[in-house]
């Protein structure tokens, strides 16, 4: 049997597995006790010695739907605890309320589901939230007050971002700086009790108003907020900072790497103060948890902000938070993404300390290669103009008779069967199939041209019939090839270059077929200085037509995955496609040929 260990040994490296290695030899967290659940050091002591070889977290706010870039960080914390022995927590960061909703904590849940993963481990449920340690956060609070490490600052917002100084100048003391621990004690129990309006005072630390990290210039720790949380109801009136709150979760929770992106480099120095002050006062329980920051994805031709992303459903621009446009993992799920397609990507752009473009391609060609083997095959016309073959009662003996043809379900999987769909007098075939005078290389239909119809037979055209107003050709027509059908004996006597797809009109299934595209038409959205990211949205990102599909697809469930032959990857709308609705996604092309 292969081990935690020896698994790890088949990963590529990167320099989070090169820490973790690093702590694993070492032994950093080997003589860690557990209590069993979320504790201070004193009940984690008394426990037994942690079973879990690592404990990573992932730590959404329940503020929105999760997007590509949470994908990444999904697969990064719960792979590493996966390949290590260990254990990844579900979090939910719930520490503002105004924001809070229960629908985005189930869509959280649901998102870390699909993707694969669970939080339950050893026979217990890992799934925690940051309100449940409202009460430890308090107690460290009063805590740090009575250590001389925090106080209650009663400074308007202007004049405490006006101390504050700036990279050029440092910070100027707070005239409430200097008061006692009993007035800090007294005044923090008055926020505490709903006795102050909000924005009246909040909770500092006191470390250094002249570092040169203007994050370690006495950052707010608490503040003043008189409104219902979606778990803890009226039980609290302050707050916590996410910034105090995150490192305090990682403690209670035995976290031993915890994972972030870049914008918290910064951050780390204040994570560290804390609960090293947390730790000589016996509160939380040692070895502390460290940070390490990665890059954060920047994908091409997408935006991850959820306040932008909650903007595009809010003011209609998309059909919802799982609109297949969107980057959100219900967006992706629903425009056909799988799983194993999200974390094939997320393995393949990798780890590392630089930011930079992942450009969207690397996304789609993850998908195709997952897809390509699964999907079955099918053919579809989704620009429709109707073929007559003005010979076939003479060749075949009657106008009505059909021909049945067959086709693998899967081209490189014979066990999976073979599809069958009728060859008849009328066909659909796609409108671009036909030109009057075809162009240089043009192998499909013109008058005088004989082309295959895929697993059916070869056939001359003779010309189309046009709209006598419009001129819009209306039907091809043309003249059976007799004794040519695919793989009968006569099937190779006459050599053709064109070989096009069809749908029977005998048995053609009419659908509506959603061609999406990329949602922005930039490749950098939101990173022009002056300009509003909504100016950069594609209003090509969407097309709706009525499509011909062949008679397999009548058993289509909601999901399933499909290759239109010639056209790409579709799936079945997971939300509106139904036996009497055919509804139906294209969720990318063939081979990448965006901008191209």
């Amino acid at each position: 049997m292969t081990s935690p260990a020896d698994k790890d040994s088949l990963k590529p490296s990167n320099f989070l597995r090169q820490v973790i290695d690093r702590d694993l030899a070492q032994g950093t967290y080997a003589g860690r006790h557990w209590a069993g659940h979320p504790a201070d050091a004193a009940t984690h002591q008394a426990g037994q010695p942690d079973p879990a070889r690592i404990r990573t977290r992932f730590p959404p706010e329940p503020n929105g739907y999760l997007h590509v870039g949470h994908a990444k960080s999904i697969c990064l914390n719960f792979g590493l605890a996966r390949d290590y022995g260990g254990v990844c927590h579900m979090r939910f960061d719930d520490t503002n309320p105004e924001k809070e909703e229960q629908e985005y904590v189930d869509s959280i849940k649901d998102a870390v589901r699909w993707l694969g993963f669970s939080w339950d481990a050893n026979g217990t449920s890992h799934l925690y939230q940051a309100s449940d340690y409202f009460d430890f956060m308090y107690r460290a609070a009063e805590y740090l007050i009575q250590a001389g490490l925090a106080y209650v600052d009663e400074q308007t917002p202007e004049a405490m971002r006006a101390s504050r100084g700036d990279f050029g100048k440092p910070g100027v003391d707070s005239p409430f700086r200097t008061r006692s621990v009993d007035e800090n004690l007294a005044r923090l129990r008055e926020m505490r009790a709903g006795k102050l309006p909000d924005g009246a005072a909040v909770l500092r630390a006191k470390i250094d108003m002249a570092s040169p990290n203007i994050n370690m210039r006495d950052p707010a720790l608490y503040r003043i907020k008189h409104e219902a949380h979606h778990h803890t109801g009226d039980a609290w009136c302050i707050y916590p900072m996410y910034t105090y709150a995150h490192p305090i979760e990682d403690a209670l929770e035995n976290i031993t790497h915890s994972l972030c992106t870049l914008e918290f480099e910064d951050q780390r120095p204040f994570y560290d103060w804390l609960l090293d002050r947390l730790r000589e006062g016996g509160l939380i329980n040692t070895p502390q948890p460290r940070q390490y920051e990665f890059a954060r994805l920047n994908l091409t031709y997408v935006i991850t902000s959820k306040r932008k992303l909650k903007a595009l459903v809010d003011e209609g621009h998309v059909g919802g938070w799982d609109d297949p446009r969107m980057p959100t993992i219900a967006g992706l799920r629903r425009r056909g993404y799988t799983p194993e397609s999200l974390q094939l990507f997320s393995e393949r752009i990798g780890v590392s300390k630089a930011n930079g473009w992942i450009d969207f391609s690397i996304l789609e060609a993850a998908l195709r290669d997952d897809l390509d083997p699964k999907a079955a095959r099918a053919m579809a016309v989704l620009d429709p103009v109707k073929l007559v073959i003005e010979n076939w009662g003479e060749v075949m003996g009657s106008d009505d008779k059909l021909d049945e043809c067959t086709a693998p379900v899967h081209p490189h999987d014979e066990s999976r069967g073979r599809r069958k769909f009728m060859f008849g007098r009328e066909l659909w075939i796609e409108r671009s199939d036909y030109e009057e005078t075809p162009p240089k290389g043009f192998f499909r239909l013109f008058p005088g041209n004989k082309v295959r119809l895929k697993y059916g037979h070869v056939v001359e055209c003779i010309g189309a019939t046009r709209n006598a107003a419009t001129g819009e050709i209306e039907t091809v027509r043309a003249r059976l090839v007799p004794d040519t059908k695919s793989g009968t004996p006569g099937a190779d006597a006459v050599k053709v270059k064109g070989n096009i797809s069809w749908v029977g009109v005998a048995d053609g299934i009419k659908a509506e077929v959603r061609l999406y595209d990329r949602l922005f038409s930039v490749a950098q959205p939101d990173t022009t200085e002056g300009r509003d990211w909504r100016e950069e949205l594609n209003p090509e990102s969407l097309k709706v037509v009525t499509a011909y599909l062949e008679p397999s697809l009548a058993s289509a469930k909601g999901d399933e995955k499909f290759q239109f032959e010639r056209h790409g990857y579709f799936v079945a709308d997971r939300k509106e496609h139904a036996g009497g609705k055919p509804v139906f996604n294209r969720i990318t092309g063939l081979k990448d040929s965006y901008g191209k």
